[in-house]
């Protein structure tokens, strides 16, 4: 017996949403959280043009949220109008709206506040001559006492939607959020002082400064000495920002920022690119810090995309991505040794030079000297010592044998003084150990190499320098490959054909569901043709497509450097350490192998004193 048909419900009358509802529901887009309300009340406020900008919470943000700040305020007549929904200053025309050059624009984010909170505006121009106060529950507007700039009061967040108040998590959690909150600003603006509050105790102050020293305050120390700045541009794109070095990548992807023209944004583009100039230089899962500031004409990305504003579109998203891809590969270009290089060329001698600090020292550079060990006293030169040593005690002379074998007689030679022109920044080779690591003797102490895993990364970019100064090679196939494709995929193929042939790659649809390879690179002949060839199609829309055919082609050289490199329990002379050091300093990412490994380490005096208690 058939299940009878479900009743068709009756139509309901379609009516108009009463404004404090639809206040509530942009709420729930805009206001997830005190964070959220404390990133845009800061927007407004530096759109304003403030030099310092004041948070102050309670509860973490859930009593109470004021930010004061010092701009050119609101005249009392606007002060209504600033509550209404899609009330702005900061467009009037599509034409506005298409080109955003400031951090808010939308005009909804007071409104949407005060539907959900307790709210208060306090604000003063430069030409009133006191301040007013906007009640934004009641509407009452009286006089106050404040300063040029503007106040903004927000209590009892979401004590108008109980059910949202339920997903905030603790108060320590929620002011963790509007601190991070804070600290994406004060990282993009170092001209303009923040400080926060939290209970009438300070928590977080950052006066105005420069951009290096603005990080450095915010991130800390330890990220500006693991990380290395850059500066690159290319057309209407100016990118900045520091890269952190691989060796101190975290767990966490919690050192990660990105500003379009000043907003703090997260896209999937530019993660993408950033994660692949690190590719074969970081171990496993690690994740890379780093701040990239990127600024573009502001018609040429969309801002207008995410109610919070986090998220943005860009018109030549591939442009950007090789762009941000290209910058963070220059800079992990150089390796410590390098930059040790530089610094020692600029710097004064640390140190006057010694005997075993001249014993590496060859000139001209960089041809290497054998090894000489220092040459045993005679025993006419052991005997004048004692001679001299019990003169001087007034002891009685012993007697000293003269028939012990006499050592040649050596030359005065007059080693040269140690300059930081002609300094190695891994030093001159002194030992092997066990067949595995190299000691190296360098100004800094001592250097510790990991054989193959150094020569093993010489190798390896060798031979991506030899790949990338020769076109790729394609290698057409006796018997086409044909597989089931996508609709997409099919449309992919036809769009970007001539890309995939410069890639040699040859793709060709038979039918409207049916792909066939007709060539390969003759560098990936041993690869999995469809699975790459899927690969291509899936990023051609979003991403830099050559990307993935060199990640493969990368993938197939590291194997064959890995196999090239030298292995371990293999003796080298220390002609051969030596070349490998040399080897070492004029290879880019020398400091990790393919897999991300360190391939050397450094051991300074003041940590070698420290193992032996020197000085102590």
């Amino acid at each position: 017996m058939d299940s009878p048909l479900p009743e068709v419900p009756a139509p309901r009358a379609i009516r108009e949403l009463p404004d404090e509802l639809v206040s509530q529901i942009a709420a729930g887009e805009v206001v997830e959280r005190p964070a959220s309300v404390v990133r845009e009340l800061v927007d407004n406020a530096l759109d304003a043009g403030a030099r310092n900008i004041q948070v102050k919470l309670m509860a973490g943000g859930v009593r109470a949220i004021v930010v004061e700040d010092d701009g050119c305020g609101i005249p009392v007549a606007q002060l209504p109008l600033a509550l209404k929904r899609h009330a702005t200053s900061k467009i009037a025309s599509l034409n506005d709206l298409e080109s955003v050059a400031t951090m808010g624009f939308r005009g909804e984010a007071l409104a949407a506040i005060s539907s959900v909170s307790d709210m208060a505006i306090a604000s003063r121009t430069g030409a009133d001559a006191h301040a007013h106060r906007l009640d934004a529950r009641s509407g009452e507007l009286q006089p106050a006492a404040r300063g040029r700039g503007t106040s903004v009061e927000v209590r009892e967040l979401f004590f108008s939607t109980p059910a949202r108040r339920k997903f905030l998590k603790t108060d320590a959690t929620e002011l963790a959020h509007c601190v991070e909150a804070v600290r994406r600003h004060a990282l993009a603006r170092p001209d303009v002082g923040f400080a926060i509050w939290h209970e009438g105790k300070l928590v977080d102050q950052w006066r105005a400064a420069s951009s290096e020293q603005r990080i450095a305050d915010v991130l800390g120390e330890d990220f500006s000495a693991e990380s290395r700045p850059f500066e690159y541009s290319a057309g209407p794109l100016a990118l900045s920002g520091r890269a952190g070095l691989p060796e101190a990548a975290r767990s966490r992807a919690d050192q990660q920022y990105v500003w379009v023209n000043g907003r703090y944004v997260r896209d999937k583009l530019i993660s993408h690119a950033i994660r692949s100039a690190y590719e074969d230089v970081l171990h496993g899962q690690r994740q890379p810090s780093y701040v990239l500031f990127i600024e573009i004409a502001p018609e040429l990305v969309d801002v207008n995309v995410h109610p919070t504003k986090i998220e943005v579109r860009f018109r030549d998203g591939r442009a950007i991505h090789q762009s941000v891809r290209r910058a963070f590969i220059d800079a992990l270009a150089q390796s410590r040794a390098d930059a040790a290089a530089v610094e020692s060329a600029m710097a004064p001698l640390a140190f006057e030079p010694t005997m075993a600090a001249t014993l590496y020292v060859a000139e001209p550079r960089p041809s290497y000297q054998p090894f000489t060990p220092p040459v045993p006293p005679s025993a006419e030169q052991v005997r004048l010592s004692l001679v001299q040593h019990e003169t001087l005690w007034e002891a009685p002379k012993p007697e000293v044998a003269t028939s012990l074998p006499a050592a040649p007689t050596q030359p005065d030679v007059s080693l040269p003084e140690l300059s930081a022109k002609d300094d190695w920044p891994l030093g001159r080779a002194i030992a092997q150990i066990q067949g595995v690591y190299i000691l190296a003797e360098n100004r800094q102490g001592l250097v510790i190499v990991d054989m193959h895993a150094a020569h093993e990364r010489v190798v390896y970019e060798r031979l991506k320098a030899r790949l990338g100064a020769t076109q790729i090679e394609s290698q057409p196939l006796l018997i086409p490959v044909s597989f089931a494709a996508t609709a997409e995929e099919v449309a992919a193929a036809e769009q970007h054909a001539d890309t995939l042939n410069q890639l040699g790659l040859d793709v060709s649809p038979l039918s409207g569901r049916t792909l066939a390879v007709r060539s390969r690179p003759a560098l990936l002949a041993a690869s999995d043709l469809v699975a790459l060839t899927r690969e291509l199609l899936a990023e051609m829309a979003q991403f830099d497509a050559s990307s993935v055919l060199e990640r493969a082609q990368h993938e197939i050289l590291a194997t064959m450097a890995c196999h090239g490199a030298v292995r371990a329990n293999r003796q080298l002379t220390l002609d051969e350490m030596n070349a490998l050091l040399r080897d070492m300093e004029t290879t880019e990412r020398a400091d990790q192998c393919n897999h991300g490994r360190p391939t050397w380490r450094q051991l300074d005096m003041r940590e070698l004193d420290a193992l032996f208690l020197r000085g102590r």
